[in-house]
């Protein structure tokens, strides 16, 4: 193997070594410029909170419908909190059968047993 080859493959790696090291960099750019515009807009969001979010930060949150303030579960008494999850996963089934009640009777379709009021 003559001695000007050694000079073609040493020029060869060292090229295709500083090509993958820019190609690296050029892709590591992009990314970074993704994620410093992605962080840009989050912080976009957070500034421009709704006026009732931040008045909550300020003041007292009105009690909701269960009498338990939102967000304030971890405060609240373990009976209250199972009071109100049961009684919303209640009123939320009887909301179901209530739109599969209306929706049957706008088909023309028998109701169920189970859709039927007893009380």
């Amino acid at each position: 193997m003559p001695w000007w080859s050694w000079i073609l493959i040493w020029v060869a790696l060292v090229s295709l070594s500083l090509l993958f090291f820019v190609l690296m960099g050029v892709r590591l750019f992009r990314q970074f410029m993704a994620t410093v515009k992605e962080l840009g807009e989050a912080g976009d969001k957070l500034t421009s909170l709704p006026v009732a979010a931040s008045a909550g930060a300020a003041g007292p949150v009105a009690p909701d419908v269960a009498g338990v303030s939102p967000g304030m579960a971890p405060f609240a008494s373990p009976h209250q909190v199972q009071h109100d999850y049961h009684a919303s996963k209640e009123a939320r089934r009887e909301a179901r059968r209530q739109r599969r009640v209306r929706r049957k009777t706008e088909r023309g379709q028998p109701q169920s047993l189970r859709d039927i009021e007893f009380r």
